[in-house]
């Protein structure tokens, strides 16, 4: 039997199996608009079970590109994240693509169209928004996509996600400055569209809720995981006519801006105010004081992304569309008793 013959057979079989025409079948192979969705997602899941391959399509030419995609850049855990994207490019021989994608649709069309231009073999997405118009879009481009951190928008869908264990983080954190004696306890969230905010949050409640202490939503203060929303929210909270007296800021960086706040009123970071971060990025061990902080494993994160999106570019099933790697808390000296205590 000829290719061409197998070609068809295979086609033929899986319109067959998805129960719409043989047409169907290639205009989704092709890219083509006039598809419905319902019908476009469940020809593209059998495509990819029987391991269907395109005619020139990248999973028999290989671009050996991989674009790592962030809301933002100018942050010390993106630097992370990269390390371990290309850490596992490096040892596969894959260029990795670096970009910033903001909300804004001229920038993601940008993107969009420099993504088409240059073929690439996936994409890793990190905290940034991947709406539906643009998960379409990577779907006919016949893009394997993984998400780092996802948002809500990303909930619930097949895409691949990788993140840590942040309601565990969230709670031993809280949990910590419990067992220290502290009754009112700050927090200083993150983005709240983003999952991993929502889960170190709720993580700070439960924590509250099994020790028996009310939830004060006072306490509970909005930031975007970077240092001048940390140096806002800690300053808000300590002019409250009630303080806490300690303060789990859910990034180190808004943890560092809540050092900021502390020192600006007079007061000592620990001696006066306990503060805990979330991530444990390289500074904060050097930080003063040393910054207990919850530590999730960016680079390894990183690392886990890239393999995950060079197995679905070579055509494998992944089996668990989520995985969470462990958060660990790390006791430095940012945190002590209550004064007077």
């Amino acid at each position: 039997m000829s290719g061409d013959d197998e070609r068809r057979v295979t086609i033929t079989a899986i319109a067959r199996e998805a129960g719409v025409s043989v047409p169907t079948v290639s205009r989704v192979l092709n890219g083509r608009s006039d598809v419905a969705p319902d019908t476009r997602e469940r020809v593209e899941k059998l495509l990819r079970h029987h391991g269907y391959r395109r005619r020139g399509s990248r999973t028999v030419r290989r671009a050996d590109l991989v674009d790592l995609v962030f809301n933002d850049l100018d942050s010390p855990w993106a630097v992370e994240i990269i390390r371990g994207v290309e850490d596992v490019g490096h040892a596969a021989g894959v260029g990795v693509v670096i970009s910033a994608v903001h909300r804004e649709s001229s920038s993601t069309r940008q993107w969009l169209h420099n993504l088409r231009a240059r073929a690439s073999d996936g994409v890793i997405v990190v905290t940034s928004h991947l709406s539906p118009a643009v998960q379409a879009q990577l779907r006919r481009l016949n893009v394997p996509v993984v998400v780092v951190d996802p948002d809500a928008g990303v909930a619930g869908t097949d895409v691949p996600a990788i993140g840590a264990t942040n309601w565990t983080g969230g709670l031993s954190a809280t949990e910590h400055l419990l067992k220290l004696g502290h009754q009112r306890i700050g927090f200083v969230a993150g983005p709240p569209h983003l999952l991993c905010s929502r889960a170190r949050l709720d993580g700070y409640r439960a924590a509250l809720a099994a020790a028996g202490v009310p939830a004060d939503d006072r306490l509970v203060h909005p930031g975007d995981f970077y240092h001048a929303s940390g140096y806002t929210a800690g300053g808000a909270l300590l002019d409250l006519d009630d303080p806490p007296t300690a303060i789990f800021a859910a990034s180190d960086q808004m943890a560092f801006g809540v050092y900021e706040a502390v020192r600006r009123r007079g007061l000592r970071v620990a001696d006066d105010v306990s503060v805990v971060g979330f991530d444990d990025l390289p500074e904060a061990r050097w930080a003063s004081p040393p910054l207990t902080t919850v530590r999730q494993p960016l680079v390894e994160m990183g690392r886990l992304a890239a393999r995950t999106v060079l197995r679905l570019a070579q055509g494998e099933e992944i089996e668990s569309p989520r995985i969470e790697l462990a958060t660990e808390l790390v006791l430095r000296d940012s945190t002590a008793a209550p004064a007077g205590r």
